[in-house]
């Protein structure tokens, strides 16, 4: 549209252009309040968001030993990074002790969808530890229905079972802390690749790791003797290598005390604390690993 026409007369032409200043100061003033209106929409629900989470860290379904691990793990800080809203489908995988399932589930469950991806019972002749898990899992969520009601579990135990659930419906898949056993398992691009096919385009893949430049222990004998620490650029290569771009990556899980130097690797820190009594101050003021945080993105 034109907002100035030709105008022989001088004195119109001044009217004109006056009247086209206001017209013009009007819209520019429209469009700062609806900018501001929309910032205001983002940081209110950025701030809601954190809200829940929080309230779900903290909550009385948690333990209380859990509930200590918020200090060094920054639940909060982490998930909003991975940019959550509680109205996603978000996979976990490999959920283990349900530390950070404790905090998805009820954020998502009026709104959202969530579902546990954990270990396949079907398969044979996995460790046993594996089995018990799955069980304790379940009857969690059976125990707990005004927390869990709502859950999906699936069934995870890579290279022989390792379909997520959904094809291109997830908006989030997150794993915390399972990086290095896949690498040592030789399943991590096949377990990377599952997610990848789970997400929808656009869809984000949350991956927080112990970070190190070392994946076997010091005096390793053979392969399977994990530090349980990779390099965060071999992370990035398996992911990018199924068709993952990288996002963005956080330090808020990052710890400069960890020297990443044990003979029992990763877990002669805290919460396993694997040497016992053994310089038992010395690891509890180190505190739990140095951690990448890395948000990779489905073109």
């Amino acid at each position: 549209m034109r907002l100035i026409h030709s105008i022989q007369n001088r004195g119109k032409q001044t009217l004109s252009y006056s009247l086209a200043a206001v017209f013009a100061a009007a819209l520019l003033a429209g469009c700062a309040a609806q900018s501001d209106s929309a910032s205001g929409s983002a940081e209110s629900a950025s701030d809601g968001i954190e809200a829940k989470l929080a309230a779900a860290a903290n909550g009385a379904h948690r333990s209380e030993k859990n509930r200590a691990r918020n200090a060094f793990r920054h639940p909060v800080e982490t998930l909003s990074f991975f940019g959550l809203r509680d109205d996603m489908t978000v996979i976990e995988i490999s959920p283990g002790g349900l530390w950070y399932s404790e905090i998805l589930a009820p954020v998502l469950k009026d709104n959202g969808r969530f579902i546990a991806a954990g270990y396949d019972p079907d398969v044979e002749g996995q460790p046993s530890y594996r089995y018990k898990q799955i069980d304790a899992m379940l009857k969690r969520f059976a125990d707990d229905p005004d927390n869990y009601a709502n859950v999906e579990v699936t069934k995870f135990s890579p290279p022989q079972s390792s379909y997520l659930g959904v094809t291109g419906e997830a908006d989030m898949v997150v794993t915390f802390r399972n990086s290095h056993g896949w690498r040592r398992d030789g399943s991590i691009q096949q377990v990377y690749q599952a997610a990848y096919d789970a997400l929808k385009s656009g869809g984000v893949f949350g991956v927080v790791q112990h970070r190190g430049d070392n994946p076997l222990r010091p005096g390793a004998k053979s392969p399977k003797e994990i530090s349980g620490y990779l390099s965060e650029q071999s992370v990035v290569e398996v992911a990018e290598m199924v068709g993952f771009e990288l996002a963005g990556k956080s330090e808020v899980n990052a710890n400069p005390q960890d020297t990443k130097d044990y003979v029992a690797g990763v877990w002669t820190l805290p919460p396993i604390l694997r040497l016992q009594d053994q310089d038992r101050e010395k690891y509890m003021a180190i505190g739990e690993s140095d951690r990448m945080t890395l948000l990779f993105r489905k073109p």
